[in-house]
């Protein structure tokens, strides 16, 4: 069904099952809790209605377990985006669930900080905490 706009179940459901690089993980030197943040200032994807280009930025942060993400790998997982049709929404969850798969961190947080289009400016942030086991409410 179609809203108003043209939107189609079809377009809410772009990019989610998209097959994406494997993003690689070295062994953690470290037990104790610490901090890795990385920005991503040069994110873009595709609006699957429009297919005109979006951009952002990308901040993950994370408590590295046993594993650490290499950044080489999540730099070809990341420019997988430009080609792909998928709102922000939907990147921000897939790219947690592909960071959380990756690495089994402590906890995890991904923030999309996209680009204003008609005015509009979106961010969009999901947490995992990994001693839950499953995804956490906004800590603020």
């Amino acid at each position: 069904m179609k809203t108003k706009l043209g939107y189609s179940s079809r377009h809410a459901k772009a990019g989610i099952n998209a097959k994406m690089p494997r993003i690689e993980c070295f062994d953690n030197q470290y037990s104790n809790d610490y901090q890795i943040s990385i920005s991503i200032p040069e994110y873009t994807s595709i609006c699957p209605k429009t297919q005109l280009p979006d951009f952002g930025t990308l901040i993950i942060t994370y408590c590295p377990d046993k594993k650490i993400m290499e950044l080489k790998s999540l730099k070809m997982y990341v420019l997988k985006y430009r080609s792909l049709g998928i709102f922000y929404e939907n990147a921000v969850n897939k790219i947690l669930n592909d960071v959380v798969t990756a690495c089994l961190p402590r906890w995890a947080i991904v923030r999309g900080e996209f680009s204003s289009r008609g005015g509009i400016k979106s961010s969009v942030e999901v947490n995992y905490n990994g001693l839950l086991g499953k995804r956490i409410k906004n800590r603020r």
